[in-house]
């Protein structure tokens, strides 16, 4: 038995629970969870490019965000339990069939089997980069566990007022946590780099997604990244916020207003970043949400 398993504080929830018992928040037991395994061509264009990502949807979420698109996954746990062998095994799979990274997608549940499984995949050759693609609530020591396993870390950045982090996805001190968490990911991976073909090698970009209303957050968010990475990551500025099912807050039940968009991004330009990723039209849609079927497993 994993001894951190028996007592679980694999994240900042720190729920100390038995996962080989009882369940915590993110509602997985010991075991490696997955939805889909698949090449996907939605994402930053040095992680898709042409070749596309090789993406593994885990089950489970430690955040609590009340607009999830994934809550298929995320809070209903669809998914099939699968070995750290077996893991590894879609790794290579992946690879084989062209990917050009591993997109690890709410892993933190799952770090202990998702590290034994690229280890194992390491050692059968896989030779892509891994990435680490999260909402941020991450505990530091668990991160450590990661280091020189993770080549790009990808993490969210959704709050700057911690209000609207517990208001919204039930994350108390989420700004502390996230900012933490990603300084760590700088410190194990450095600066971002890029090959020959444009594809991301190592580094960190932190996504955030605009929510209706929260412009001013949003700025805020982009001021402290760009103060204290400058341009040695890149950030993804995001407009796909979707509405899936009306929700009892009223301002979270529309899209992004273009205007605001813009603004937010007219002030990124404005403070002087360079890396950034933008989303020039409206992916503000149900055609972009994965269909979890399995797929790949």
């Amino acid at each position: 038995m994993n001894n951190v398993l028996k007592k679980c504080n694999l994240c900042e929830r720190n729920c100390l629970v038995n996962r080989y018992k009882s369940l915590g928040f993110c509602k997985q037991s010991n075991n490696i969870r997955v939805a889909k395994a698949a090449i996907t061509y939605f994402e930053e264009p040095c992680i898709s490019n042409n070749k596309g990502s090789g993406t593994i949807f885990f089950s489970g979420c430690n955040l609590g965000c009340i607009f999830c698109q994934n809550i298929e996954i995320s809070k209903e746990n669809f998914g099939k339990d699968i070995s750290s062998d077996k893991l590894a095994d879609i790794m290579l799979e992946l690879e084989a069939n062209g990917a050009i990274n591993i997109n690890l997608v709410t892993p933190t549940p799952h770090i202990i089997g998702i590290k034994d499984a690229i280890i194992k995949a390491k050692e059968k050759g896989l030779s892509i980069p891994i990435i680490y693609n999260t909402g941020s609530y991450e505990s530091i020591n668990s991160l450590k566990l990661l280091d020189g396993l993770v080549d790009v870390y990808l993490p969210d950045l959704k709050y700057f007022n911690d209000e609207y982090a517990r208001k919204y996805s039930n994350a108390p001190n989420y700004f502390k946590t996230a900012t933490n968490a990603i300084k760590e990911m700088y410190n194990q991976v450095g600066n971002i780099e890029f090959d020959n073909e444009g594809n991301i090698k190592k580094g960190v970009i932190v996504r955030h997604l605009m929510l209706p209303t929260l412009k001013e957050d949003s700025k805020k968010i982009l001021k402290y990244l760009y103060d204290t990475y400058q341009d040695n990551i890149y950030i993804s500025i995001m407009n796909q916020y979707t509405v899936i099912k009306h929700l009892k807050y009223k301002e979270l039940n529309h899209k992004i207003k273009e205007k605001d968009y813009n603004e937010v991004i007219d002030y990124a330009i404005n403070i002087g970043i360079h890396n950034a990723f933008c989303q020039l039209d409206s992916t503000s849609s149900k055609d972009f949400i994965p269909k979890f079927d399995l797929e790949g497993l």
